[in-house]
């Protein structure tokens, strides 16, 4: 017979839980320029810009870096091994870059590694990356619901299916139906039905990646458009160059400098823990030279500000 204290008897020990909650929910150091903070699972991790200004490319690093080993046949390619759920709310995305990209990234790896020639693509390699890439389009927000409240009995089943399950949700873009969820009716004819609009929407929507987040141990990275605006008051402009450093605030104070408005529901506002403002530089008239793009940090607010260019083979230079 069991004693009264048998239930509050301990089935791991502390080594073995850390170990085991470590492993599920790893520390990630995304690529650049999201490198400064380390992200873990249960982190909403927002980039704003306008059209373009690079969200989805880092998007595409970003999953590129989940999707790729750790190494591969004595290869070390210091990738996650985990699958990336990408929820394309745009309906622009274009998986050949995806794909481009990956070719691009084993090839150079392997031929910096293995002194091979960079024309040896590992077949096998590209493969099992892409099986990991999940791609799912909604054309509205009710698809988008619809796509949420069965999405746990698809990262469950990948989980059986594939060592570690999905570690990222991307959402590209979350603003993608303000004006279609704006323009809805703000009453219901039947009582019985809850109210469809803007708000409700958002609400349900950061309901159901809360459930989510909750069984599975899963790192959001959302993109959002921008509704920036450089028409500030000198006022707003002195105010809010006021509450940083005289060097960053100078930068601010450039021709560069535009005011992010947000627009999305409080809720969203309330479930994203980080958030990047993303421009596209303005160019020197030479309409050979790259675009250049610029970061800044709004949550947490950090002095910091990258720049980077994309090259032809679209990899990410940091300047």
């Amino acid at each position: 017979m069991e004693t009264p204290w048998s239930w509050i008897r301990a089935d791991e020990t502390a080594k073995v839980a850390l170990l085991r909650a470590f492993s599920e929910r790893p520390v990630v150091v995304l690529p650049p320029p999201l490198h400064h903070i380390p992200f873990r699972a249960g982190n909403v991790v927002e980039l704003v810009g306008s059209s373009p200004s690079a969200k989805t490319h880092i998007l595409n690093q970003a999953a590129i870096n989940c999707i790729l080993p750790k190494d591969w046949k004595g290869v070390q390619y210091g990738g996650l091994e985990r699958a990336v759920m990408f929820v394309d709310l745009d309906c622009r995305f274009d998986v050949l870059s995806l794909s481009k990209a990956l070719e691009l990234r084993i090839l150079a790896v392997k031929g910096s590694c293995c002194d091979m020639k960079r024309h040896e693509l590992d077949r096998e390699l590209f493969m099992t990356c892409m099986r990991r890439f999940l791609y799912i389009r909604c054309y509205n927000s009710l698809e988008f619901l619809a796509t949420l409240k069965t999405m746990h009995y698809r990262l469950q089943k990948e989980k059986e299916t594939q060592a570690g399950g999905v570690y990222m949700l991307m959402l590209d873009s979350i603003g993608a139906f303000y004006w279609m969820d704006r323009a809805l009716p703000s009453s219901s004819s039947t009582s019985s039905r809850k109210n469809l609009s803007l708000q409700s929407m958002t609400e349900t929507v950061v309901q159901e990646i809360q459930r989510l987040m909750l069984v599975h141990p899963i790192l959001v990275l959302a993109t959002k458009s921008a509704l920036s605006s450089d028409k500030q008051s000198k006022t707003e402009v002195s105010r809010d160059l006021g509450k940083w450093p005289a060097e960053h605030a100078t930068k601010l104070s450039g021709p560069q400098s535009l005011s992010h408005r947000e627009y999305m529901p409080s809720a969203w506002k309330c479930l994203v823990t980080h958030r990047v403002l993303l421009r596209a530089t303005e160019d020197n008239g030479d309409p050979k030279s790259r675009p250049t793009f610029s970061t800044e940090w709004l949550l947490p607010a950090l002095a910091l500000s990258d720049k980077f260019m994309i090259n032809n083979d679209g990899s990410l230079v940091m300047l």
